[in-house]
């Protein structure tokens, strides 16, 4: 027993049942059959992804770890030049906090995000790493879930604390603060309030570590509504290096107390002075309007019928146009339905109110700044006036504030924008640049020089060296948080996809990520849409008609060609029920007909003339909606199968799956069988069989991270649960491969997933990939290529073209060669424009399966099959992929020339010789079993 620390044995009590059952049914990532095809990202990076905290080295500023909400920790030692992810081989990538002990080089990593967001991953522990994270080992806290802040003690590297968050949607008793003095090894819980109150964030006084502040927050998530306020939340105090807590913030002190107090962010100037910025949820006082401001939706609320009526006709023709009403609502017609008793006045109100519009037009007091001189005793609000614009009625996404180490007076407050202030909070101005993105959650202020800063946003990281007035970005890791993926079919065949907070992008397959962009100025990614970036359909037809958005269903047709944006969501009518649209509303072009466009909102619209006009074709999918601040009740998945038009499904938040075999007159619930109230994240028509149908149900919302996904073959009549071999993560996505009918695909929280017999077992399909959170996936039919949309660490392409073609024969053979493709000669192989750069090097993709690991040898030869060419290779189980560059031995050179004496085949700067055009054989071989198959030079 003394070769297991405590931390290690507490992991083994809550992870040992599912670890035993994995063994039983999980091939480990070595092991699976596509163990040896590697994943290659593909960008794009320079729009990044949220970054929630940065460490730098305070001796040597231009060493720094960036820790993205989900896409990993990395390391640069240049400043932001270039950087590495130092993290991948942890459990895990999403990250709540980081601390790092410079002078015992230990790092220091609470994973799980402090945000509260729709896409804030759950984490699983601590873990630290002692060589600047070669290596990590797990230091404890297994269910801790989203970690607020961890705050090392400089002069015990065995001594931390840190503060937990807890659960995002459900209960926990693990929140709290908790405090080792062993490394890890052993954890004491010194503060718990209660199973709904976590602690976002803890603040030590500077040069002491006996003094502590800790900022409680009670919330209560839900998929349809989200309090981010409640009694409990508060600031809490230690003076015995957080052994024990006691609230400061009462109701004598001066901040506020009650049911309104939201998320607190902290700063501690010195054992007696200290800032707090708060998310007061408690709301503001109504405004007399002035008359000068023309209506808004308010007045329309409490308006009688004959007040409505003596409203001249051009001020409510300007409110109607002003907020968008279609064109046949105007004041006269208006008018004549409110007279006709068919309309009441509030319909002009509630016709507005849709989940974007209550986001923002919740009237609460929003962030504040306080600050107290007498170590916490007491609070004096610094702002004046409204800090408008900066927490808007989401303050639980920021909440986060800085003070300058040689200026007591310079604070910094995060939100939307980033602003600053060097009177202590009483007035402030903007320090965010056309370069830096909105939404800010990080910041380093250098003690030697406070103009230097290092701040962390939703796109990523941006340097200063004046104090904000210019700003340098340092968006070299690809770590793009993708909602959705697709692709066309141009040639090369382009990506598409929506990602959090950064719009929708779009690039060639064929991109590169290096930086010639910086001698050309274009970015061979382009953005088209910006906001949350959501779904996408591209005619197949003609590519440069797009239909894309943003957040609640903000949906655009695009004509890239022109330029034009059409915007096509669907309005309901005067005086009914605004539709629900989800915050990822889903679209689906018709494999049938491209003019025919669906969009899921509660009910399914379908459009036959590419968005211009909609058409309900079903009543409510849901079950209704439920009372609260989210959309909810939503469609969130569509599929038509593409052997008859009008076989539809559809899934929806609140967990019911939808059929209709008849365009959408009528509709069965086909759910009864399947676990209740779980959001579907996919429902899948096959393209192999017209009954069959896949659907993923996701749990992540009830903070259950079991994996769903289920298989019928009778249009959903019947369920086969098909999760043999996935590990504990929810599902987001399942897709079937279009030509295989026996492959799957699937991607987790954590995996990628692929299934050689239509679910019955599933193999980690992983190389080259962290464990990174996989949202949306395709398989391109012509290419061959399956496309990962991770929301971390933006886009990864690999070919599946020989997993498409594995069958009983392949997997009864020793080793097989799989076909090659043709490759186009370039006589600048080997060459350069100048000695001292990198010659271009050819590379020819060679797939085989191996049925067993070892070495083998590959042997390129002429079409006589003279040997031209020969190197070994390391295989492992399963399908393998190689690179030849294609050169030739001196020999090989010698065989071509005698054949043809006239061919060209000179020695190149590299010091190689390479293959002219012409037909070539490739042979693998092992232990006298060998596969052939041509190629060609053309």
């Amino acid at each position: 027993m003394k070769l297991f620390k405590l931390t290690q044995l507490i992991f083994l009590f809550f992870y040992l049942p599912n670890l035993v059952f994995a063994q039983k049914t999980t091939v480990k990532a070595d092991k699976s059959i596509v163990s040896g095809i590697p994943f290659t990202n593909i960008g794009p990076s320079i729009m990044s992804g949220r970054v929630v905290d940065l460490d730098v080295n305070p001796e040597m500023p231009s060493e720094f770890y960036v820790a993205y909400a989900s896409g990993g920790l990395w390391y640069t030692h240049n400043n932001g030049t270039s950087f590495e992810p130092v993290m991948d081989s942890a459990p895990t990538i999403t990250i709540g906090d980081i601390a790092v002990d410079w002078k015992n080089h230990i790092i220091w990593v609470g994973t799980g995000e402090n945000n509260s967001s729709r896409s804030s991953y759950a984490g699983k522990g601590i873990f630290k790493s002692t060589d600047k994270g070669k290596t990590w080992e797990f230091a404890g806290l297994p269910k801790s879930q989203h970690i607020g802040r961890i705050i090392l003690n400089p002069n015990n590297k065995e001594e931390v604390i840190i503060g937990v968050a807890g659960n995002l949607y459900t209960p926990n008793n693990e929140r709290g603060i908790y405090k080792t003095t062993d490394g890890g090894a052993t954890w004491k819980k010194t503060l718990f309030i209660d199973n709904t109150t976590g602690i976002i964030d803890v603040a030590v006084v500077p040069d002491s570590t006996n003094i502590l502040y800790a900022a409680a927050w009670q919330k209560d998530r839900k998929a349809w509504n989200f309090n981010g306020n409640g009694l409990q939340s508060g600031i809490y105090k230690s003076t015995d290096s957080g052994e024990s807590w006691k609230k400061i913030t009462t109701s004598s002190s001066g901040f506020p107390t009650g049911e309104g107090v939201g998320r607190i962010g902290l700063a501690v100037v010195d054992s007696q002075t200290l800032y707090a910025v708060h998310d007061n949820q408690f709301r503001r006082p109504k405004e007399k309007k002035d008359k000068a401001d023309g209506l808004n939706k308010e007045d329309f609320k409490k308006m009688t019928v004959k007040e409505f009526l003596a409203l001249d006709n051009k001020n409510l023709d300007t409110f109607l146009k002003k907020n968008n009403f279609q064109e046949k609502y105007r004041a006269e017609n208006i008018k004549q339905l409110v007279r006709a008793d068919s309309l009441a006045p509030v319909a002009l109100a509630t016709y507005l109110e849709d989940a974007n519009s209550l986001l923002f037009d919740t009237p609460v007091i929003g962030a504040e700044v306080y600050k107290s001189t007498d170590a916490g005793k007491t609070w004096k609000k610094m702002n004046k006036e409204y800090i408008d614009d900066v927490f808007n009625s989401y303050g639980y996404y920021f909440a986060q504030i800085r003070v300058s180490p040689s200026n007591p007076d310079r604070i910094y407050i995060m939100g939307v924008p980033i602003l600053t202030s060097d009177n202590g909070g009483v007035s402030f101005t903007s320090i965010s640049k056309e370069n830096v993105h909105a939404d800010h959650h990080a910041l380093w202020i250098n003690p030697k020089n406070p103009n230097h800063l290092i701040n962390g946003n939703d796109g990523g990281v941006n340097i200063s060296y004046d104090n904000g007035e210019h700003w340098l970005k340092a968006n070299q890791p690809a770590v793009g948080q993708f909602y959705s993926i697709t692709v066309d079919n141009q040639k090369p065949y382009h990506v598409y996809g929506g990602l959090q907070d950064n719009g929708v992008w779009t690039a060639p397959v064929t991109v590169k990520q290096d930086f010639d962009w910086h001698q050309s100025g274009e970015y061979p990614w382009k953005s088209i849409m910006g906001g949350d970036g959501m779904q996408v359909q591209v005619d197949s037809r003609d590519a440069s008609i797009v239909y894309t958005g943003y957040q609640f269903g903000n949906y655009y047709r695009i004509d890239r060609k022109t330029g034009k944006q059409t915007y096509i969501q669907p309005k309901h009518e005067l005086g009914k029920t605004p539709y629900r649209f989800n915050w990822q509303t889903p679209i689906l072009l018709s494999p049938h007909n491209q003019d025919i466009l669906y969009m899921g909102a509660n009910k399914l619209m379908r459009s036959m003339n590419k968005g211009t006009d909609w058409t309900e074709i079903s009543s409510d999918l849901t079950n209704g909606g439920k009372k609260g601040n989210v959309a909810y009740g939503t469609i969130t998945t569509i599929s038509e199968s593409p052997f008859t038009f009008g076989l539809l499904y559809t899934g929806s938040d609140d967990g019911l799956i939808q059929v209709s075999k008849d365009a959408g007159a009528s509709w069965k619930i086909i759910t009864s069988s399947l676990p209740r109230n779980l959001w579907i994240s996919r429902v899948v028509a096959s393209a192999h069989q017209k009954s069959r149908v896949y659907a993923s149900l996701n749990g992540y919302r009830n903070d259950d991270f079991t994996p769903y996904i289920y298989k019928s073959e009778d249009y959903g009549t019947t369920w086969q649960k098909i999760t043999n071999g996935i590990t504990n993560s929810p599902v987001n996505v399942i897709k079937e491969d279009p030509v295989n009918p026996n492959i799957l695909y699937a991607g987790t929280d954590d995996h990628t997933y692929v299934s050689m017999d239509q679910g019955a077992s599933w193999q980690p399909f992983s190389k080259n990939l962290p464990n990174v959170a996989i949202h949306d996936l395709v398989i391109h039919p012509e290419a061959g290529d399956i496309i990962l949309g991770t929301h971390g660490r933006s886009i990864y392409k690999a070919d599946v073209k020989a997993l498409q073609l594995l069958d009983d024969n392949i997997l009864a053979k020793e080793v097989h060669i799989f076909p090659t493709d043709s490759i186009k000669h370039n006589k600048d192989w080997g060459n350069s424009w100048s000695k001292w750069l990198e010659a271009e090097t050819p590379s020819l993709d060679v797939q085989g399966y191996f049925k067993s690991p070892g070495k083998a040898k590959v042997v390129i030869t002429n079409k006589k099959g003279v040997k031209l060419y020969s190197f070994n290779v390391e295989a492992v189980y399963g399908i393998n992929q190689f690179k030849y560059d294609l050169s030739v031995s001196e020999e090989g050179r010698k065989v071509l020339l005698a054949e043809n004496k006239e061919l060209d085949i000179e020695k190149k700067k590299n010091d190689k010789y390479y293959l002219p055009k012409g037909a070539y054989q490739i042979e693998i071989s092992r232990d006298k079993q060998n596969s052939k198959e041509k190629f060609t030079i053309y």
